[in-house]
């Protein structure tokens, strides 16, 4: 019996480790459809957002760039999804997304190519993020656009935070900060 349990429970962290590293397998396009590889963030602290132009959240675009500005440096990325999931409130091209994002907010984060968050067009990487079978970690639903995830440097799934939290808020501050 005791065999068996420590088989079990190996092959628990095995899967659990290969879900988890599994974030960066994605390739996903930016927003000029230029290929945008994972893999190039390990090491880092991400945060993943669903973003859209046309939203009551649309001015945490301010706050997301400021908190790259002041941490890309210290090894943090926000890579930014817009996403029309939610009462059509991205209804742009890539084109017009990427002029808002830089006219508008002076966007300097990286922005991926419009994707579906939610339903049965999800995308592999929002799919990953909400499903516990892939992550390794918890189940979610995105709830409404600027819906946070938190990536550890290793590509653990760490947290999901609300579409109403602010992005500087202290809770994912000393987060990046690893307080």
């Amino acid at each position: 019996m005791k065999t068996i349990l420590s088989i079990i429970l190996l092959l628990a962290a095995t899967l659990t480790l290969s879900a988890q590293s599994a974030f960066y397998d994605f390739e996903v396009n930016d927003i000029d459809g230029n290929p945008f590889k994972f893999s190039q963030l390990k090491g880092k602290k991400v945060m993943i957002v669903n973003v859209a132009s046309k939203c009551g959240f649309t001015p945490q675009y301010e706050q997301l760039e400021k908190l790259y500005k002041d941490y890309q440096d210290q090894g943090f990325v926000i890579i930014g999804f817009p996403a029309n999931n939610f009462k059509e409130q991205e209804p742009g091209t890539n084109e017009e997304i990427k002029s808002f994002c830089t006219l508008t907010y002076g966007v300097t984060f990286p922005i991926m190519e419009k994707i579906s968050v939610k339903g049965d067009d999800m995308s592999p990487v929002y799919q990953w993020l909400t499903e516990k079978d892939l992550n390794g970690v918890s189940n979610s639903s995105v709830k409404w656009n600027f819906q946070k995830y938190l990536i550890s440097p290793e590509g653990v799934l760490e947290d999901v935070v609300n579409p109403w939290v602010k992005p500087d808020t202290a809770k994912i501050v000393n987060w990046i900060e690893g307080k």
